[in-house]
């Protein structure tokens, strides 16, 4: 989960505001050395963390609640407000043809990320191009061809050649035709003039429309004065932070942001050169005050799963008629494994990060794929009627899966409460339409089709 220390710790703090018998001056005072306590650990800047509690503070006591809202959901809306606007500089990169210039110190997932964002503007429909600009690190080229043929994108570069703004010169040349250009530069162990100098020249050459800083979100202060320096050399127009998977604090990163007045325009949230999310500071905030984010998991749903309307007319289909079936089940358990961890999954759904210390992650991640493979030495007519898995069925699967009997009985004990939660939801109107309107929207009603089939 994203930020994951500091998510526990402003959740605390909410939680502490709704037991709250009432919401007075002592309680406000309380929960802004709360606040401090939580943002400070996450290593977010002094000044920044005196800045927000300051205007928490004297909201709460000045400002009235709107018509209709408690003193409780007042405060806590002030704080979401006031954490959202830490973090939010502006709109993310634009969705057009452009040239992106990526900088940055060693060790930070500069190449990795360009890798990424290459996957990310293809998938949109952009043709792209990689530029390898880092003359220093000998695998950095190889590495960058990797990526570029992993995502389907070509990639320049001039093994053994020194110049990097040449390379970037006959580069722009060569993708003239690309909609987007993305240069992978040199970094450096360290902040050193002649690195400077180098992105220089890169940016007098390439004129990239964006000049993006990648940190790594465990540098913590150090942040700071890296985002300075690279912000006076070629104005950093925005910064992608990486390992925000991690149990890595990232206020430090985060502040950084101050120091350019460039805004956060993606987060690497993982290894995968999928992991990689636009941002969003209102969804981000809700996420980690445990408010979820279901857009995003829909998003997530129709990028890794294909056709979403075909999607949602599997689980809709489940649900109007009742025929949940264990190949339902399976497809469910294929586009989870597609879409990440679980516990990234989790994240995305409100709620659900209250639970995060009850539920064993790596656990139930390993059993739903135990469960896939039991599937797997199943029949086609037993996954569509499993009420004729009796026990020589039982037997047969286990031994050709590998597995015990008693782990099979627990998928088809897992399959009948599952079966029973889409037929409660399909029975219920208001149930499900609340349901697929959370799902994005599909009204279950229009589909005529699925009633005449019940």
């Amino acid at each position: 989960m994203v930020m994951e220390g500091l998510g526990k710790s402003l959740r605390n703090v909410l939680s502490r505001i709704g037991s709250a018998s009432s919401v007075d001056d002592e309680l406000i005072k309380d929960i802004c050395k709360d606040l401090q306590r939580a943002l400070l650990e996450a290593d977010v800047n002094v000044r920044l963390v005196l800045d927000l509690t300051n205007k928490v503070k004297d909201r709460a006591q000045n400002e009235p609640p709107a018509a209709g809202r408690s003193m409780k959901d007042h405060v806590t809306q002030i704080i979401y407000q006031e954490l959202v606007n830490l973090v939010d500089n502006g709109e993310g990169i634009p969705l057009k043809p452009q040239t992106i210039m990526m900088v940055g110190l060693y060790g930070q997932g500069k190449t990795t990320t360009t890798g990424k964002l290459a996957l990310y503007y293809s998938k949109k429909g952009f043709s792209v191009g990689l530029i390898g600009a880092d003359v220093y690190r000998p695998a950095a080229l190889d590495q960058l061809k990797q990526l570029g043929e992993k995502v389907g994108v070509d990639v320049y570069g001039e093994p053994g050649e020194s110049d990097a703004a040449g390379i970037v010169k006959r580069g722009i040349e060569k993708f003239k035709d690309k909609k987007i250009v993305i240069i992978d530069t040199s970094g450096r162990h360290a902040l050193e003039d002649d690195l400077i100098d180098e992105i220089k020249r890169i940016a007098e050459v390439a004129k990239p429309e964006e000049r993006v800083l990648v940190l790594d979100s465990q540098v913590g202060q150090q942040a700071g004065p890296q985002a300075e320096a690279f912000h006076n050399a070629v104005g950093v127009t925005g910064v992608i932070l990486t390992k925000m998977d991690g149990t890595a604090k990232g206020g430090g990163a985060i502040s950084a942001i101050s120091k350019t007045n460039a805004r956060i325009v993606f987060l690497g949230t993982g290894e995968h050169i999928r992991d990689l999310e636009p941002f969003d500071a209102n969804k981000f905030i809700s996420r980690l005050l445990g408010m979820g984010d279901l857009s995003a998991l829909i998003q997530l749903a129709k990028d890794e799963m294909g056709d979403e309307e075909e999607a949602m007319g599997k689980v809709a289909k489940a649900m109007m008629t009742g025929k949940f079936t264990l190949n339902d089940m399976y497809y469910q358990m294929s586009a989870v494994g597609k879409m990440g961890t679980l516990q990234k999954i989790m994240s995305l759904i409100p709620g659900m990060s209250s639970m995060e210390d009850r539920i064993d992650y790596e656990a139930s991640q390993k059993k739903l794929q135990v469960f896939r493979v039991i599937m797997d030495s199943m029949t086609n007519e037993e996954k569509e009627d499993p009420s004729i898995i009796k026990a020589k069925r039982i037997e047969r699967i286990s031994a050709g899966a590998g597995v015990t009997p008693h782990d099979v009985r627990e998928l088809l004990k897992q399959y009948n409460q599952s079966k029973k939660m889409m037929s409660s939801i399909g029975k219920d109107r208001k149930m499900r339409k609340q349901f697929m309107k959370q799902l994005g929207g599909v009204d279950l009603d229009s589909l005529k089709e699925l009633q005449g089939s019940q």
